[in-house]
Order: C-alpha cells, then sequence, then structure tokens
C-alpha cells in the first residue's frame, strides 16, 4: 500500500503521517501540492526519523501523480466524506494491484478532480458530534482498516 498526502497544510500532520506509515508499512507516501516535505524541519522533528526509512516523493500537481499510477495499474481509493463513499468498515478484497490511499486537505477535503479518479471512495463511520477526525489520526485508522478488510 502507498498513500497520496493531497495539500496537507500541516508540517506536523505530515511528520506524523510518516511516522504512523512506517508502523503500519506503508512502502510510499506521494506528497503532493502545498504539501511539506521532510526537508521542512517541522516534518523532521515530528517524524522521529521515520522520514529516513519511508520511501517518498514530490510533486506540484497530485492529479498527474494520480493519473500517472493509475495508468501503471494501481488502485485509488480516496479517504472522503463524499455521497459515493462507503464506510472503511464494509470490507472487500482486493486483487493483486497495489493500492493507493488519497488522503487531501485538513480543510477542503481530497480535490474533487481526484475523486473522480478514484475507484472507491471511503469514509470513516463516526459515532459523536464531530463528523471527522484529524488528518494523521484519519490516515491511520484507514491504513488500518484497510490492511485489516484487505490483502494489501
Amino acid at each position: 500500500m502507498e498513500a497520496l498526502l493531497d495539500n496537507i497544510r500541516s508540517a506536523w500532520n505530515v511528520g506524523a503521517i510518516f511516522r504512523t506509515a512506517d508502523g503500519l508499512g506503508v512502502q510510499r507516501l506521494h506528497l503532493c501540492g502545498i504539501t511539506p516535505t521532510p526537508e521542512n524541519k517541522s516534518v523532521q522533528k515530528t517524524a522521529l526519523g521515520a522520514d529516513q526509512s519511508i520511501p517518498w516523493s514530490y510533486a506540484s500537481n497530485a492529479v498527474s501523480t494520480a493519473e500517472k499510477l493509475k495508468a501503471e495499474g494501481t488502485h485509488l481509493w480516496a479517504l472522503e466524506q463524499d455521497q459515493r463513499a462507503v464506510p472503511i468498515t464494509d470490507t472487500w478484497q482486493a486483487d493483486d494491484q497495489p493500492v493507493l490511499l488519497i488522503v487531501g486537505n485538513e480543510v477542503t477535503g481530497v480535490d474533487p478532480a481526484l475523486l473522480e479518479l478514484c475507484e472507491r471512495i471511503v469514509y470513516i463511520p463516526m459515532q459523536g458530534k464531530k463528523r471527522s477526525l484529524n488528518v494523521e489520526v484519519a490516515f491511520g485508522v484507514a491504513v488500518s482498516a484497510l490492511q485489516n478488510a484487505c490483502r494489501l
């Protein structure tokens, strides 16, 4: 499993995502748009070295990156609250093709153009009054749930 971070604003969230990705076995992070890279001191501080163990790449255009990965056979799945989204708790079996989980901006979410490229949009069912989690927390919940539901 790989992940694409679409315009994440907070360097601390990005660093924490690196740590979570390392702990959960994510193979690569694709950092896009305004997402801070590990050259940022706050990313380094929060990642606690995970920025050195998780391969990553940067591209200014997330849509182009996603199109390229999709053309190579990667399944694109977005984590987003969207009318097309299904609960992440629904299980399904993936084939042997790699999966790319797309997470988006803390305020505006995943770019609609990216959502159009995705074959699956998932959301985390919430039980409290809040409808969403911090992007890093949501990333960890989603990766863990997908790993338990699929052979990724």
